[in-house]
């Protein structure tokens, strides 16, 4: 909970102890206080939380469950969103008087399920309909014969996808339907997240609330509606509140005649108070090419300078300017199209929406953009108000951060490789990567925030060997790690594995890797250019190569983690250390990959891949 001075009878200083002071009382010390604090007529404000507390603790007695007060808040995380949203919920719910347990689904105890009463599980979905790395294992054990009966079970889940993709929140779908098949009852529907996932997770938090106390108690109690107010209010610079951020240096890594362009870019977070650690990610709101949008525009009826209503809160834009800072528009996805043919009379899209033409609408999707979908259906909409109504908007973009915060004070670096292909007989260009590219120059401003990213992290004891494997940008967080263990003096062994197509043109941070070797801070580099030879060679036949080396770092116990590309990239080298574990540890195929498991349960084996 955090007081506003707006609003509030406290004046900056009152309010600063007061948020001091809060978050460290026992709940037995907020009922002393309030009524304390009654008996002197003071504000009513921490007397409203001890009612709250205590109202919701004699319903718990009154009802005869003593543990019916507790809700464990279980969290699926890639990136970090999930986690987010799990902490938020965790607030939210203490505040409202209920014991919480907050905890990974990795971390989790699966053989305490049949105790819980009272689970919310928040839950992403990663790649196509894969669990994140640290929902597998329970994910696993849901949909095994060990699952138990779970008929005393209430629950909710709040599922986090991307739209853009096939099996839209599959992993969180997949949690809702098997709690229920195993006898559990919904405290409140799931719900559905899209990237812009923000309304819609405080929409299930509340109607959860609700559910939970009963719509009477969580709409009239002044703690609530305190409580609400306050998270809804960043006193930080977040997701929902990015900073404007300045661009110090935008260099090209890639040297002449390569066939790659990739971008470091240096920016300053002085003033912002953001902070973060090796292996966290920077998220970027990024605008839209001015080009396309004026192709765009030239398919539509309106005028560019009409003014458009962009989200609830009522802010406004011209049509123009929405077009290029606000609204997506590079990528379809089937939700789009369901709702263009609406609004459309295109008998052509309604058609290709049929029930059995699934794969022609995948088909579709790929590789086009608004401007495809208007000059092949036509527009939509009388409007350009209702033009945009359905459109949704732009995601940030998150980079793993290439630079240590101690080495780099004030300062965030990124390596971002531009996309640019031909597709349908048009020239597309990435988003983000593109605005880096050809658009950011240093003095411009951004705006970002931190994702924290506690899935991909290096160990705690610094003398812990490391194996890091990142080819092309996935190096990157691997600079961070190196930075960072320069700077503390770090003693553990490092190796990393770095491919790209050439030597010459194509080897990212070259000078900076040859010092780390050199002084010792990285103590083995291995390096694969896969267009510098007839026969191509990649990071995972370096590690084979190095096979029998590298099962004696792991059985000395040391942390393997891997960044880059999902499809392919990471699902070879992930075969390929099943194999060297197998080969080298003389193991059979299922001991190789529970190995593998129990290193990624110990967090010994970490990824982030997209």
């Amino acid at each position: 909970m955090q007081f506003q001075v707006l609003n509030s009878p406290f004046n900056q200083e009152q309010a600063e102890l007061l948020n001091r002071i809060l978050p460290t009382l026992t709940e037995t010390q907020k009922v002393w206080l309030s009524g304390y604090l009654a008996a002197s007529s003071s504000t009513f404000v921490l007397g409203a939380l001890a009612d709250a507390t205590q109202n919701s603790e004699s319903s718990s007695q009154q009802n005869g469950q003593s543990i019916s007060n507790e809700i464990t808040v279980l969290f699926g995380s890639q990136t970090g969103n999930s986690k987010g949203l799990a902490n938020k919920a965790g607030k939210r719910l203490e505040a409202n008087g209920f014991k919480v347990t907050i905890s990974s689904l990795s971390d989790f105890k699966t053989n305490q399920l049949k105790k819980v009463k009272n689970l919310l599980i928040i839950a992403s979905t990663h790649g196509e309909g894969d669990p994140p790395d640290n929902a597998l294992s329970f994910h696993e054990f849901l949909y095994s014969k060990r699952a138990p009966k779970l008929e005393g079970l209430q629950f909710s889940v709040l599922a986090l996808g991307d739209s853009s993709y096939e099996y839209f929140c599959k992993t969180g779908k997949d949690f809702d339907s098997r709690l229920e098949e195993l006898g559990g009852t919904r405290i409140y529907p799931r719900f559905d997240c899209d990237v812009d996932f923000a309304e819609p997770a405080e929409e299930w938090l509340e109607g959860v609330l609700g559910s939970l106390k009963g719509a009477e108690n969580s709409s009239t109690t002044a703690q609530a509606v305190l409580t609400s107010s306050a998270l809804a209010v960043e006193s930080e610079f977040s997701r929902t509140n990015p900073f404007k951020a300045e661009i110090l240096e935008n260099l090209n890594l890639n040297g002449r005649g390569s066939n790659k362009e990739t971008r470091h870019l240096e920016i300053s977070l002085e003033g912002s108070g953001l902070t973060y650690e090796p292996g966290d990610a920077l998220g970027i709101y990024p605008e839209n090419d001015p080009d396309l949008v004026s192709l765009l525009l030239e398919q539509l009826s309106w005028n560019a300078d009409e003014t458009v209503t962009v989200n609830k809160q009522g802010d406004a834009l011209s049509l123009k300017e929405a077009l290029r800072t606000y609204f997506e528009i590079t990528v379809l996805t089937k939700p789009l199209l369901e709702n263009v043919a609406q609004l459309s009379e295109s008998e052509g899209l309604k058609e290709l929406l049929v029930p059995g033409n699934e794969a022609k609408v995948k088909e579709y999707l790929n590789g086009r953009d608004l401007v495809d979908l208007v000059r092949d259906f036509g527009v939509w909409g009388s409007s350009g108000q209702e033009f945009v109504s359905i459109l949704r908007k732009i995601p940030p973009r998150l980079y793993s951060i290439a630079s240590s915060l101690a080495a780099n004070p004030d300062e965030v670096h990124l390596t971002i490789g531009a996309v640019r292909y031909e597709a349908h007989d048009r020239e597309r260009k990435g988003v983000a990567s593109i605005q880096a590219a050809e658009r950011l120059l240093p003095g411009d401003l951004v705006s970002v925030f931190v994702q924290q990213n506690d899935n991909f992290k290096l160990p705690a004891d610094p003398s812990t060997p490391i194996i890091m494997v990142g080819p092309g940008t996935g190096v990157a967080p691997f600079r961070a790690f190196m930075q960072q263990r320069e700077e503390e003096g770090a003693e553990g062994k490092s190796w990393l594995f770095f491919g790209d197509q050439h030597f010459t043109t194509d080897f990212l941070y070259q000078t900076e890797w040859q010092k780390w070797v050199k002084n010792g801070v990285l103590t083995k580099m291995d390096v694969a250019f896969s267009r510098d030879r007839e026969q191509k060679v990649y990071v995972q036949h370096r590690m084979l190569e190095h096979s029998k080396e590298l099962f004696s770092w792991l059985q000395e116990g040391a942390v393997v983690y891997i960044c880059g590309d999902e499809k392919h990239m990471a699902q070879d080298v992930h075969a390929t250390l099943l194999e060297i574990i197998e080969n080298e540890g003389g193991l059979s195929r299922a001991e190789a990959e529970a190995y593998l498991a129990d290193m990624q349960q110990q967090k010994r084996y970490q990824r982030d891949v997209y």
